[in-house]
């Protein structure tokens, strides 16, 4: 926003500021940091503020819809933007409504000082008084500035009874309500594009513009999808089309040096891709895109994003105008190009150039975020592919149903199980997790399951098996997968890479074998701190199958021991992962109680299949919010 001139500080009494003396009103106040996210934290909190009332159907904000509540999110980005830019400390917001009248007030705590004797005027027309607050003006009944000792307060008073506010610009509200939340101030402003000049246009939505873009920017995690929101969010507000381009992620199609021929150079470059084209007129657009496909820009070697100006790529006689090409980048790196054009112009004005500047700023920063998000996702799957069998073994006299759900979409999870055939008629199976999550957990799951399958068809017993898993766990050769988890974690996007020496290897886990017998199947299996495996008869009785032993990689020489019990036609075991059994609702768990024991009882006479699927519904059924860790079960029934 432009400057506000201040006033010299004087004491105020209560009458400067609107009455709140109401009876029947209802009122919600918060206070934010003096930062650069208090805009989007202030718009969010207003917003649930007048919805929350409305639909708890208060009388007081019985006149409070969809208009009023967009004005007032408007109003309050600019009221707190300017606060932010004028005094930079914590800020507190109000909003008031009583009598049919909705009243935001935004108070500093340390506003700036005018010079002694300056007495200007308040009206809202007056250039000063910025971008911002010319738009609180036309959007309010009424609107003012209280000064007091160490404190600014700047309160904007809106009608919520369906009565119109006297505003200085045309009202456009019925256009606006079809539009993006974030293009509304910016059309408000704009009641009609070609008669409203670019400089007022700017003048009076630009913040707003580009706080309410960056926030739907911001939330974006696929570059196609920033790419479609750029076009809707430039036409026809800044321009008649426009057009993205992107490089791939190895750097092809990078531009090159050229900084004078910027259309049809020859290039030994792949070109850039075409991501996306969006015209006012949709029956130009496949038009547009031919023309853009067989010719794109070539923007000098530079890292700044200034606006570079391109032949206009229409043909026609008489369709001429202005484009312009602005590079997308981010951290040093050339991620796209941005193109835009304006038919009837020769050139564009100024500060249309430097808002769409400013826009292709957020448009790369949002670019690279969803880059970064896709290789992750994509170091994801290739680890969850790897760390996991693509099937479940089949064995002979049993069916198997199985249940994974990493908390991450795609993994890696914490969590882990293997269902493999082992040398003399065995066949083995494990269910288990890792303290810890993502790309350290996965370096120490990529280790054990191929130590287990190793160790099985060796023809370790199931305690040894656990023995020496235990001491793989301890040895010092673990300082390799530490430093491989790092390595990945970095990999990953950078974030919460642990320090060198700082990761744990702990491991719960339920191994056991399983021996198909002539009257059944034999089974034998130990847990190492993991939730213990339920088995239940064909009558629904249900016993535990093991006993507690300690976690794999805490002590030397734990001495694990094994169970071993005969499972006959109708007996199912149940093994689980403690995302089940720790599933949380407030301070109740799953399994207070022997709540799943309860659960398995209740699934009796049901196929493996469908006990699986049962108990993976209770489980989310328990809380209302989605399970907060991997969730694995493993359904092993004698047929």
């Amino acid at each position: 926003m432009g400057s506000i001139p201040l006033q010299r500080e004087t004491a105020a009494s209560a009458a400067d500021l609107p009455d709140h003396s109401h009876v029947g009103s209802v009122e919600a106040h918060t206070s934010l940091p003096g930062n650069q996210l208090a805009p989007a934290a202030a718009r969010r909190f207003v917003r649930s503020a007048l919805t929350g009332w409305a639909e708890d159907e208060l009388p007081e904000a019985a006149g409070v819809d969809g208009r009023i509540t967009d004005d007032a999110v408007v109003i309050v980005s600019e009221l707190v933007t300017n606060a932010v830019v004028h005094a930079g400390t914590a800020i507190d917001l109000l909003c008031h409504l009583a009598d049919g009248v909705l009243v935001i007030e935004v108070t500093d705590h340390h506003p700036a000082r005018a010079l002694w004797g300056e007495h200007p005027s308040r009206s809202p027309e007056m250039p000063e008084y910025g971008r911002g607050l010319r738009l609180v003006a036309s959007l309010a009944e009424a609107w003012g500035i209280t000064y007091r000792s160490g404190t600014k307060t700047v309160w904007a008073r809106l009608p919520a009874d369906g009565t119109e506010p006297s505003a200085a610009e045309p009202d456009t509200r019925s256009a606006a309500r079809v539009l993006p939340r974030g293009a509304r101030a910016a059309e408000l402003l704009a009641a009609a594009p070609r008669r409203t000049p670019d400089r007022d246009w700017v003048n009076r939505g630009a913040l707003t513009f580009l706080a309410e873009a960056s926030d739907m920017l911001a939330g974006q995690l696929d570059v196609d999808m920033v790419a479609a929101l750029v076009g809707q969010l430039l036409v026809p507000r800044l321009a008649d089309w426009c057009a993205v381009w992107f490089y791939d992620e190895e750097g092809r199609g990078m531009p090159g040096a050229d900084g004078h021929d910027l259309r049809g150079a020859d290039s030994v470059m792949p070109a850039p891709r075409l991501a996306r084209v969006w015209h006012s007129h949709e029956s130009r657009m496949e038009e547009l895109r031919g023309l853009l496909e067989k010719d794109p820009p070539r923007l000098p070697d530079s890292p700044y994003s200034a606006p570079v100006p391109v032949p206009w790529p229409f043909p026609t006689q008489g369709d001429s105008g202005s484009a312009l090409a602005y590079r997308l980048s981010a951290g040093g790196r050339a991620l796209g190009i941005l193109l835009i054009g304006r038919a009837g112009l020769l050139h564009f004005p100024d500060e249309v150039t430097g808002l769409v500047e400013d826009f292709s700023r957020r448009v790369a920063l949002a670019v690279s975020a969803a880059r970064r998000y896709t290789r992750q996702a994509t170091i994801s799957r290739i680890l969850q592919r790897g760390l996991l069998p693509s099937s479940i073994a089949e064995i002979p006299g049993m069916k198997s149903a199985l249940v994974y759900e990493p908390k991450e979409a795609g993994g890696p999870g914490g969590d882990f199980y293997d269902v493999f055939p082992a040398s003399d008629g065995r066949w083995c199976f494990a269910l288990g997790d890792v303290q810890g999550k993502g790309p350290e957990a996965a370096v120490v799951i990529g280790l054990a399951r191929p130590w287990l399958r190793l160790l099985a068809r060796e023809g370790y017993p199931v305690a040894q098996v656990l023995d020496r898993l235990n001491g793989l766990l301890l040895d010092d050769a673990m300082e390799a997968t530490d430093a491989a988890g790092r390595a990945l974690a970095a990999a990953s996007g950078g974030q919460d890479v642990p320090p060198e020496g700082s990761s744990t290897r702990f491991l719960s886990l339920l191994y056991g074998e399983l021996t198909p017998t002539e009257t059944g199947v034999t089974c034998t299996l130990a847990s190492a701190g993991h939730p213990l495996p339920l088995l239940m008869r064909p009558g629904g009785e249900v016993v535990p199958a093991a006993v507690p032993q300690v976690l794999l990689g805490v002590v030397d020489d734990p001495e694990y021991t094994s169970e071993t019990f005969e499972m006959h036609t109708g007996d199912t075991l149940l093994c689980v992962t403690d995302g089940v059994t720790e599933r949380r609702r407030g301070h109740l768990q799953f399994d207070d109680g022997e709540g799943l024991a309860h659960a398995l009882a209740g699934c009796a006479g049901l196929s493996a299949p469908l006990l699986a699927e049962r108990i993976r519904r209770l489980v989310h059924a328990f809380a209302d919010s989605p399970p907060d860790d991997d969730l694995a079960l493993l359904v092993l029934q004698a047929q």
